[in-house]
């Protein structure tokens, strides 16, 4: 194989209590990516959006992701690379995963399947580590395992796929930018051992009802004690989202990653667009622009397009 085409779907990470530890695939919005092996050594990126993001491989989510695979098998030969980015950067739906993922997944197809999964997600959290200074894998695994994951630990990497339970999920990007750096700054370094026991509680009762397909302990479990109270003051109109979505039937949701996007997730596709809807309003009468997307959950992450 020299080519391939991949659609990389979004993803929302934390699942409202799993800061760091749990992510969920989504079929929209997703990004486009085509990767090719070149005769000569060097990374050659071409983006085909209005992102603005570099090319240059070093300061690339997705260059240095290839660039960490061709010196561990070093490579004499390298890699054309060509994006088109529907994910917005900062968007807090795994933009920059999305990117560190898909180069990490195409290259293993081009060089023979010769990584696991498990080692996809470590070169592909080298991506991440530029993006936001952290290597975390909550977007990054299910990008590349597809559906629910538990990242048990990113060193050494031990994630767990969860049941994909029939749910629909709807996400808002309202048009204001929250870095994940600047968002993860802001949060607390240390906690009481009473908001820590409450938020186990939700991160287990969240898992189990995962697991159970029990969508009453979903919703009961969706709460955040810890991180949503500080960063939701960096999202305009959260508490009006939030508020507005559950009366209206969702099972519940928040903050999707770092922000500034919300999600909640329903049992009916019915709810869910009259959630989109209620979630566009919000932000049309705030003069905030902002983009809605309603899908199911992504069972099996990164598609394969076209490969020649």
């Amino acid at each position: 194989m020299k080519k391939v085409k991949l659609k990389i779907p979004a993803s929302v990470a934390n699942l409202v209590c799993g800061f760091d530890i749990l992510g969920m695939a989504v079929h929209e919005p997703y990004d486009e990516m085509t990767l090719s092996i070149s005769a000569s050594p060097e990374i050659i990126i071409k983006h085909e959006d209005s992102f603005g993001l570099p090319e240059e491989a070093s300061k690339n989510v997705a260059g240095v992701v290839l660039q960490k695979i061709q010196e561990y098998f070093q490579l004499s030969h390298g890699f054309e690379l060509v994006i088109r980015k529907h994910i917005k950067p900062g968007s807090g739906l795994g933009s920059s995963a999305a990117s560190a993922a898909g180069a990490a997944f195409g290259a293993n197809l081009l060089l023979g399947n010769i990584l696991s999964k498990e080692e996809l997600v470590h070169f592909a959290m080298f991506g991440e580590e530029l993006a936001s200074g952290v290597r975390h894998a909550d977007n990054i695994a299910p990008c590349i395992y597809g559906g629910i994951t538990l990242v048990k630990s990113s060193s050494p990497i031990d994630i767990i796929p969860l049941n994909t339970p029939d749910l629909f999920v709807t996400a808002v990007h309202p048009q204001v930018e929250v870095k994940t750096s600047d968002s993860r700054q802001i949060l607390k370094k240390n906690i009481s051992l009473k908001s820590a026991v409450e938020q186990w509680g939700n991160i287990a009762g969240l898992i189990a009802g995962i697991q159970k397909n029990d969508l009453s302990l979903i919703g009961r479990s969706l709460n955040d004690v810890i991180i949503e109270p500080v960063r939701s003051i960096l999202i305009p109109q959260f508490e009006e989202v939030k508020t507005g979505s559950i009366e209206a039937g969702a099972l519940g949701g928040g903050i999707s990653g770092s922000g500034p996007s919300i999600f909640m997730l329903s049992e009916k596709n019915k709810v869910a667009e009259n959630i989109a809807k209620l979630m566009k309003s919000v932000y049309d009468q705030a003069g905030i622009e902002s983009f809605v997307y309603v899908s199911k959950i992504n069972p099996t992450g990164i598609e394969i397009i076209e490969q020649h």
